[in-house]
């Protein structure tokens, strides 16, 4: 960690680690410095984040740092510079990025996803942001990252033929396709995800390539205070982040923060006053054409898709654990979805569809 502060220039060596990151798929640590300064040092290995792929997001945040957000200051800080001028740090097998504090109160640093917000005007706050974020990327049209470890793309159900796609998704990772081949994934492609995909398709075309920050989550913001009432300061935490779209973002939001999957069979799970209120704010900034409401209904019981499957594959490519590949495929990939079909997933969608079709009460 030492060596790695001391290419930052004017920040001197490391003194002391302050706190570590508890968050999942995270190494970070917040650092006291020689110079007095604190910086937060990510750590990744480059099996799961290469220079190429950390690049990636830094020009998106260098984007969305120096962008118009309507009248706000930004709320994404890019990356520190090192002495060489690179915002990334190669050391043996790890790659590091270095930022400064974020500023705001990291009210939901413990909290994981499929976690409500504390509040319901804090659901209206963060959809808000999210509108901001989506207005200030607008323009940004690098092309859609590589293939990556854990990153959210959108490509088996944007359109054509999705069983070719998902086979195409698969081509590339041959640990994945070897295990979902093993389990017959057409037969479950076909009973349980086409059937959401012909609800979808007739809306595809209301969908605008956008970059997004697809793990848009309370955790993943900074706040004014600890308070109900505090706003969002800041975003952080662009590793998921990929060219997919704003609806695809915005499902991934209410997907995230307003059903509690960790508690699924308990009363209680979903919170649809959060929904309403992430909405609301949201519209409050970017109001949603009618074919985008339409398309988010049908958006929310596949949006988990492509990211459940990298995390099975991160689970067998990277940690070699069918154990864990199972929760993510069986679990997450399918389970999710199977969700849906139930009642209290037909009852989600039945809401959304009422709020997309304007029907009250």
């Amino acid at each position: 960690m030492d060596a790695v502060v001391r290419r930052y220039g004017g920040l001197g060596g490391a003194e002391e680690l302050l706190s570590r990151s508890p968050r999942p798929f995270s190494a970070a640590s917040l650092v006291a410095t020689e110079s007095g300064d604190r910086v937060l040092v990510k750590r990744h290995h480059k099996l799961v984040r290469d220079r190429a792929g950390l690049l990636e997001e830094h020009r998106l945040m260098a984007h969305l740092a120096e962008a118009n957000w309507g009248g706000g200051r930004p709320l994404v800080a890019g990356p520190l510079a090192a002495m060489d001028g690179l915002t990334v740090v190669e050391q043996g097998e790890w790659v590091y990025e270095v930022f400064a504090p974020a500023a705001g109160v990291d009210v939901y640093e413990a909290a994981l996803s499929w976690t409500p917000f504390l509040s319901v005007a804090h659901a209206r706050v963060a959809g808000r942001a999210l509108g901001r974020l989506h207005r200030a990327v607008a323009g940004y049209d690098a092309a859609a990252r590589g293939r990556r470890q854990l990153v959210t793309s959108f490509t088996v159900f944007a359109g054509g033929e999705p069983e070719l796609a998902m086979e195409a998704y698969l081509a590339g990772r041959p640990r994945l396709r070897s295990y979902v081949e093993a389990r017959d994934w057409r037969r479950d492609f076909a009973g349980l995800l086409m059937p959401f995909y012909a609800e979808l398709e007739p809306w595809l075309g209301e969908l605008e390539p956008l970059w997004t920050h697809n793990d848009f989550h309370a955790s993943n913001l900074m706040w004014s205070g600890a308070g109900p009432d505090a706003d969002v300061t800041g975003m952080i935490d662009f590793g998921l982040a990929d060219r997919t779209n704003a609806v695809h973002d915005l499902a991934t939001a209410i997907e995230r923060n307003c059903v509690e999957w960790l508690r699924i069979g308990e009363s209680g799970v979903i919170h649809l006053d959060q929904v309403d209120a992430l909405l609301a704010g949201y519209e409050d900034v970017r109001p949603l054409r009618d074919g985008e409401r339409r398309a988010l209904v049908a958006m929310l019981p596949l949006v988990h898709c492509e990211f459940a499957l990298s995390e099975t594959d991160y689970f067998l490519s990277v940690l070699d654990s069918e154990e864990k590949a199972r929760l993510a495929y069986e679990g997450y990939f399918l389970g999710h979805a199977a969700w849906f079909r139930g009642a209290e997933g037909r009852g989600l969608l039945e809401h959304l569809g009422n709020w997309a079709t304007g029907v009250t009460g």
